[in-house]
């Protein structure tokens, strides 16, 4: 009777296994109880994956032997794929190589856009460099999207989901980027295109009478103007507002010039304009005790050096809304920025975007610019001041949105040999407000999922010191503590049995 008792408990636990693996197979599900939810996909991925109608390939060229941190990598894209499987109700496959196993596997995915970055890894108490692939080919259609390398601090998430987006639209909303008021050239925004390539169709815009149909563009963007509109441009984009269009306007007000080290105001009429809307950005600058630094050629034992001065004109912005635009963001700098206020009614809803830290003041024009100024605590009275803000409402006939910032080239590379490099929160910032105002898919929220660093405390040298010798001391010092405690008790108990009349 045991005998069959547990020859049934043995089946059924079989059985088990057998129903949790089928289980398994059809469903793919983990516990993620990391902050932010690293390891679970967005609602935008799942409506993506759950809407795809043609098998797409992903082909993962990844190096076998990875050190571990890069290894966990390699683990995590794995997972992230056979979750996607599953979602796309198997539309979505995949494989791995090794491009390191042979010469073929390995110009395979370099032509393919791979790209092989070196690793510094110990072996056998040596630092060798290692040359490692990590990326990714999406396929679809014939037609071919390459993550060149995985970024560990990245959003895996984003790059393969925006990669499965880019090849499965068929028509890309457009994007219009007003010319013809000064404004740089689209080539002048590399890093911003990077980003809006992969979901948009993004066209230069001139707005004057003789446009036919201004309401094809899904956004407008105004950014960095020098000159005045038309008042056959503003009809335009009043028009184009009344229809339920979407505004992106970054300008300055006012400008710093540090060859003449004087403040003077930008020949815009913007603001005009944007006051009708209740929009109003002031003539003033905004100053920050949180700052970038400009550098300054100083002469230092006979040297001339250049030394990095903190410049409050340049506010470093880390106080942001908690809604899609910024969500994500840690910190923007803007160059030369101004107060904007709301004075509208209340048929507007009003956000601002980006606030400035409690240690902020506000210079009115006329200003002399001191670069070696001594900046003091009385100099940062004004108290946070709004720099970014969203209006939405309606100006005509349906719900319009209007994103404005009062930094006009904080998004803009230049051109030339020589563009400059943007920290990836201020590139975010404007095309995060494009995304938000054009893109119903919430990919927008993928953009700045990335893994927070939890750093540990970095020591002092003495405190560094006192550890060292307290680990080597202290166990020192614990075997002598236990050595004199045992001598003791031994010598206590010899005593103990020289005593008359001693019964063990």
């Amino acid at each position: 009777m045991k005998k069959k008792s547990y020859l049934s408990s043995i089946l059924l636990l079989i059985a088990i296994f057998i129903v949790v693996a089928v289980i398994s197979e059809k469903f793919f599900f983990r516990f993620d109880l990391t902050e932010g939810g690293q390891y679970s996909l967005s609602k935008a991925t799942k409506d993506i994956l759950n809407n795809l109608e043609s098998p797409v390939t992903v082909t993962a060229y990844f190096t076998a032997d990875l050190p571990p941190d890069l290894a966990k990598v390699k683990r995590n894209f794995q997972d992230m794929l056979t979750e996607y499987n599953s979602l796309s109700h198997g539309n979505v496959v995949f494989k791995f190589e090794n491009p390191n196993k042979d010469q073929v596997t390995e110009n395979e995915a370099i032509s393919a856009g791979v790209r092989p970055v070196l690793f510094k890894a110990r072996e056998k108490d040596e630092m060798k460099q290692q040359k490692v692939f990590m990326g990714a080919v999406i396929s679809l259609n014939n037609q071919n999207e390459v993550i060149p390398f995985i970024n560990p601090e990245g959003s895996i998430e984003y790059d393969l989901t925006t990669a499965i987006k880019k090849l499965s639209v068929s028509n890309k909303p457009l994007i219009g980027f007003v010319q013809g008021q000064g404004e740089p050239p689209i080539n002048a925004y590399q890093q911003v295109m990077a980003e809006l390539d992969v979901l948009y169709q993004v066209e230069p815009v001139t707005v004057s009478d003789t446009i036919k149909d201004i309401n094809k563009f899904t956004t407008l963007v105004i950014s960095a103007p020098t000159d005045t509109f038309s008042l056959e441009a503003f009809r335009v984009l009043d028009k184009y507002l009344d229809n339920g269009g979407n505004l992106f306007v970054a300008f300055n007000t006012v400008e710093g010039d540090l060859q003449t080290l004087q403040g003077k105001k930008v020949g815009t009429n913007l603001t005009p304009w944007l006051a009708q809307k209740g929009i109003l950005v002031q003539d003033g600058f905004v100053l920050d005790a949180s700052c970038g630094s400009v550098n300054v050629m100083q002469q230092m034992g006979g040297f001339n050096m250049q030394t990095p001065i903190k410049f409050p004109y340049l506010p470093l912005v880390s106080h942001f809304a908690d809604m899609g635009i910024t969500k994500g963001l840690e910190q923007v700098m803007l160059g030369f920025p101004s107060p904007i206020t709301f004075t509208g009614d209340t048929a507007f809803r009003f956000t601002p975007l980006a606030i400035t830290s409690e240690n902020t003041g506000i210079q009115e024009l006329p200003v002399s610019i001191d670069v070696q100024h001594k900046w003091a605590q009385n100099d940062f009275k004004a108290g946070p001041q709004t720099v970014a803000a969203l209006v939405e409402g309606k100006f005509g006939n349906d719900n319009a949105r209007i994103v404005v910032v009062s930094s006009g080239d904080f998004a803009v590379n230049g051109t030339g040999q020589r563009p400059r490099q943007l920290q990836p929160d201020n590139v975010s910032l404007m095309v995060n407000s494009i995304d938000w105002m054009s893109d119903a898919t919430g990919l927008i929220d993928l953009r700045t999922k990335t893994i927070t660093s939890r750093p540990l405390d970095q020591l002092s040298d003495a405190k560094k010191a006192t550890m060292k010798w307290g680990n080597f001391l202290l166990p020192l010092i614990l075997v002598i503590i236990y050595g004199l405690f045992r001598l003791q008790w031994r010598r206590k108990q010899r005593l103990k049995r020289m005593e008359e009349g001693y019964v063990k």
